[in-house]
């Protein structure tokens, strides 16, 4: 079953997220904006930063929060999984190379946020219960008249908390606390789920008191324990460097383990993993900032374009280095291995072999042509003492040639004969283990145990995965109720929090791989109307940013 699920969403991706369109349509937004609004992610960086310093507030404008509070709520909603587990796997598919387009799309996407908070705040309206309610559905509706991409926005965003707020980001805990500490997933996902309907019950004043005071606590932490690798790795810190721009224009060659990347292959992969991590156009932070106090959108705008800088630009940046400079993107380690991960191909095949690294670099690629395609594997395996001993196949688990391969059943080594049907594992109670390359935060894990700490360094990782990803999921309740109150009333949100913390435990013990699929998906469904959105309002946003600058005046609060 999970088999067939993870199909059919790769299939939706295709026609979504990995789209060829898609990449495009993200930084040529943001590119659009750069240009018609004078690289405003230069020129009002320092007033961003006195803004949220609270130089300019005044207690008495309408809002329920503060430009930090607000900040920090859709910080918390943007530094999750995608700064520790995103990035790990941007470079696991697309090479180095892909955390260049990651930085390409944090510094467009700066601009872009600052023209989607700005118009989802200026259009942002006081619901019945007196709470502010705002995004991008409400310029829409508002402004534009489109009631139906208001609702299609809307509902893409509840489908979005869950598949990409909420399930991969308890995933990750799961199986974090489950490789440090031994704690079974299930436990950790019940615990957690009760902890954040504690938290979400509150609404977002009680869930923008949680950002401001752990979201400066776990950076803290993450950065500490990522430099304590950067440095003890000293010596690559420039080849790391070197890496990333040398295979920009050229792909990432094959090494190690690392079957190696195509440019478009790393470039797809750096804009959606960057997307993912800072959410710029997806429409989902200006949902957090319409709350705050403000009487000018313009300066709840500029606020929200420090997002991408400090979750991409510093954070992802670092994660970045970590991984690179450690060695361990490139490198196979025992592990056991997801179904969705597993492919039994036709033929005897090893990346020790040039032809070889060749034919696979080409069937693993994005879009692979019909002739380079290999054949999927279909038949019986007789297994001995866990051992294969049939030939005619080879296992590639996490686009990596498969080593040390045991197979067992209900956690014992298995001797018999197991069935294959199109490349995919058949039976249930069945495992895998060995040595291929690993991905996500498995990766990130490794990589943080390569430095001064040595293997506690792991720990750091899932401290802060516990926090960044524990946060990520408050905030993105509080999106997703927000557009249930615009679909249905206050009195949908109840009912949708309810849905949403049974979701959150059902994410900690599903399959991995299926839940970064769906999160592709979901944020796509988000970006496209959102950008569409922002384009066709964008001479509305230039007289708001120049409305701005007339009225603002040194000793004048906003």
């Amino acid at each position: 079953m999970f088999d067939a699920i993870h199909d059919f969403i790769l299939t939706l991706d295709a026609y979504l997220g990995s789209y060829w369109i898609f990449p495009y349509l993200l930084l040529g937004t943001g590119v659009f904006f750069t240009i018609y609004l004078g690289f405003p992610q230069i020129r009002y960086f320092g007033q961003a930063t006195r803004i949220v310093r609270g130089k300019y507030t005044k207690k008495d404008a309408p809002g329920d929060t503060s430009h930090f509070a607000a900040l920090s709520t859709a910080l918390s909603g943007t530094v999750g999984t995608g700064n520790i587990g995103g990035v790990a796997l941007a470079i696991y598919l697309g090479g180095p190379a892909a955390l260049f387009w990651m930085w390409v799309t944090a510094f467009l996407g700066m601009t872009t946020k600052f023209v989607e908070v700005t118009l989802s705040h200026k259009y942002r309206e006081k619901t019945a219960d007196g709470t502010m309610a705002g995004g991008p559905m409400y310029f829409m509706e508002k402004k534009l008249n489109l009631k139906w991409m208001a609702v299609f926005f809307a509902l893409a965003t509840i489908v979005s908390s869950i598949g990409s707020g909420n399930m991969p980001q308890i995933n990750n805990i799961a199986s974090g606390m489950e490789d440090s500490f031994g704690i079974e997933t299930w436990i950790t996902g019940a615990v957690l789920a009760v902890l954040l309907a504690l938290v979400i019950i509150g609404g977002i004043k009680r869930i923008a008191k949680l950002a401001e005071k752990v979201v400066p606590l776990m950076a803290l932490i993450y950065v500490v324990g990522a430099f304590a690798v950067i440095f003890y790795n000293y010596e690559n810190i420039i080849p790391s460097f070197t890496s990333i721009f040398s295979s920009v224009f050229s792909g990432s060659a094959a090494v190690g383990g690392f079957m190696g990347a195509s440019i478009a292959y790393a470039f797809n992969r750096g804009v959606n993993r960057g997307l993912f991590s800072n959410e710029a156009g997806q429409g989902s932070a200006p949902i957090a900032h319409a709350a705050a106090k403000g009487n000018e959108p313009a300066s709840e705008g500029m606020v929200s374009l420090l997002e991408p800088f400090i979750d991409t630009i510093i954070i992802c940046t670092i994660t970045g280095l970590v991984l690179l400079s450690s060695g361990v993107w490139s490198e196979k380690h025992h592990n056991q291995f997801d179904r969705a991960d597993m492919q039994f191909l036709v033929g005897d095949y090893s990346d020790k072999n040039d032809t070889d690294v060749n034919k696979l670099f080409k069937h693993l690629d994005r879009n692979p042509s019909k002739e380079d395609v290999i054949a999927n594997y279909t038949g019986s395996i007789s297994v001995n003492e866990g051992k294969a001993i049939s030939n005619g196949f080879t296992l590639v688990n996490a686009r990596s040639v498969a080593e040390d391969v045991l197979y067992k059943e209900n956690g014992k080594l298995l001797t018999g004969v197991i069935r294959v049907v199109d490349g995919k594992l058949e039976g249930d109670g069945l495992t895998v283990e060995g040595k291929s390359l690993i991905h996500s935060v498995k990766l990130t894990q490794e990589a943080f145990t390569r430095g001064f700490f040595g293997d506690n360094g792991k720990y750091i990782v899932t401290i802060g995965l516990l926090l960044f990803a524990f946060t990520t999921a408050v905030a993105w309740s509080y999106y997703g109720d927000r557009a249930a109150t615009y679909l249905w009333g206050p009195a949908a949100v109840l009912p949708y929090r309810i849905v949403y913390v049974g979701l959150f435990f059902v994410g900690a013990i599903i399959d991995a791989s299926i839940v970064w699929d769906l999160a592709l998906v979901t944020v796509a469904l988000m970006t496209i109307p959102n950008l569409i959105g922002i384009l066709l309002l964008h001479k509305d946003m230039k007289s708001t940013v120049k409305d701005y600058w007339k009225n603002f005046k040194e000793d004048k609060a906003d």
